[in-house]
This record gives C-alpha cells, structure tokens and sequence, in this order.
C-alpha cells in the first residue's frame, strides 16, 4: 500500500510539474502575479496598523490609551508640520530599534509629502548617534518600501564634502552651531582622546552628515535632539543640542512638541529627562 501511495503521490507531482510548464507565459506572469498579491497582502497582516487591530481585540484599553497619545487630534497647536513629526519619528523608531514599526512609518512620511531623500537623510543623521547597525537595519526596511514604490535606488547623493576637506568643513559647521565652546572643548582634550573628541566628531558627526543637502540644519538639530532624548542617560549631550537647536533659530516648543511626539515610543523617564534639560538651559 505504502509502494502503491508513493507511486500515485510522485505520478501527481510529475503531472502538476508538466502543467505548468506546459502554461502560455501570460499565465504564468498572472500566477506569479497573484502570489506576489498574495505575499504583499500577507506582509500587510504584520503592519502597525493590523497589530493594533489585533491590540483593539485582546488589549481593548491599552490600545484606545494609545489612540489618544498618537491620534492626529492629539498634535492639533503643534508647532511641527506633519512631515517633521513623521521624520522625526521615523528617526527615534529606529534609535529605539522600533524595527516592527518602520516601513509603515516610511509609507506615512511619503504620503505627508516628505522625499525619498529628506527620508533617507533623516535616517542617516540617526548614524553618529545611534551606531551604523541600528542605522542600516531601519535603512533595510526603507528600501524595501521605496522599492516597492518603484523608487530608484540609490537616491542622488547629497554629500558636499571630500576626503580633504570634511573636517574642516565639519569644525565650521560645528561653530555655526555651537560657537567658541568647540574651540575650548578642543583646547581641554587631552591629547590621547583628540581622535574622538577632535577628528571623528568634526570630520564624521559634523563633516560627513551634517553638511549633507536634503534636510535643512534646523531639521537636522531638531532631530538630532529627539535622537538623543530617546536614547536616555545623554542628558549632557541633551543640553548641548537644547543650546545648539536655539542657536539655529528652533524655540522652545518646537522642542517640547517634539517631545510629546515621541513620548508614546520612549515613555515618561526619558521624556521628562529631556523636558528637564530644555528647562534648565532655556528656562520660562
């Protein structure tokens, strides 16, 4: 019986395996089709969207307290257009490594009219603060979804430095930014630690990402904040881009709504942390 079921099992395969390639190619482009119909939607199951659904069915509560925090209501009076609040929380996903929520949040930031560039700009911003291994995990999500769209890839560099002269251009959009203190912080390092506090900061952090095109600098230091306010335990550093994004023309409650953006996705320790900083270095 068992030789029996074996032949009947190894006959049926051979004939479906016939079949098809026996099918006209506009079938078979339509079959393929389908199953990438198929695999898009299934992809679409595991969406934010759909996992609260399926929070509004097992965690009803949660799910509503949720609603009320991240519903478009709740930044009626913000100070940041759509677009910054979908970069910026784009931004702190992946410094939180949020991985889940990326390619729905990229969708958003396209729809709220934000470039592939401004996007994938946001996101290299993340790599001075975060690490390149967080960074490329939530660029791998991205490009997944640009591909998706039928968007090219790579988009057009915006890089405007060279090998020569990226810490130079670094250090002066360093003092734009933060003044003579980059002069006294220079001249207090010790020797043995330049090549963090002098070379990589200016020539990397500075040189190589923010004298990028694709974002504007008042972008780039509001973000760069929400980055660092996410992280926790930066409070120093907080301070500094506090200072640093009122030396670039950003208020006060651009910063404290940038705030309430991200407190859904970092909570009340790190939010308040950060609301604590901005009030010691701007205070009412």
């Amino acid at each position: 019986m068992k030789r029996t079921s074996l032949f009947r099992s190894s006959f049926l395969l051979a004939l479906m395996l016939a079949l098809t390639s026996a099918l006209p190619a506009q079938t078979l482009a339509q079959e393929q089709k389908h199953g990438a119909d198929m695999m898009n939607q299934a992809s679409s199951q595991h969406s934010p969207a759909a996992d609260l659904s399926a929070l509004e069915q097992t965690d009803p509560d949660l799910a509503a307290m949720r609603a009320r925090l991240t519903g478009e209501e709740a930044f009626a009076g913000s100070t940041l257009d759509a677009e910054k609040r979908h970069l910026i929380t784009l931004a702190v996903s992946a410094a939180i490594q949020n991985t889940d929520e990326i390619e729905s949040l990229t969708e958003n930031a396209l729809l709220a009219g934000a470039s592939a560039v401004a996007i994938k700009e946001t996101l290299y911003q993340c790599a001075p603060y975060i690490g390149f291994p967080r960074t490329e995990a939530a660029l791998r999500l991205v490009n997944a979804v640009f591909l998706s769209r039928g968007i090219a890839l790579p988009v057009e560099s915006q890089a405007t430095v060279t090998d020569e002269n990226r810490f130079e251009k670094g250090l002066a959009v360093q003092k734009s930014i933060f003044g003579n203190a980059i002069d006294q912080m220079h001249a207090a390092t010790p020797e043995g630690q330049k090549r963090i506090m002098v070379e990589h900061l200016s020539a990397f952090c500075f040189g190589d990402i923010y004298t990028r095109r694709g974002l504007d600098l008042k972008t780039r230091e509001l973000v760069t904040f929400s980055i660092i306010s996410a992280l926790g335990g930066c409070e120093s550093q907080v301070k500094s881009h506090v200072q640093g994004n009122a030396n670039v023309g950003n208020s006060k409650q651009e910063m404290v709504d940038a705030l309430t953006l991200i407190l859904p996705l970092i909570g009340f320790p790190r939010t308040l942390n950060a609301l604590g900083c901005v009030n010691v270095v701007l205070p009412e």
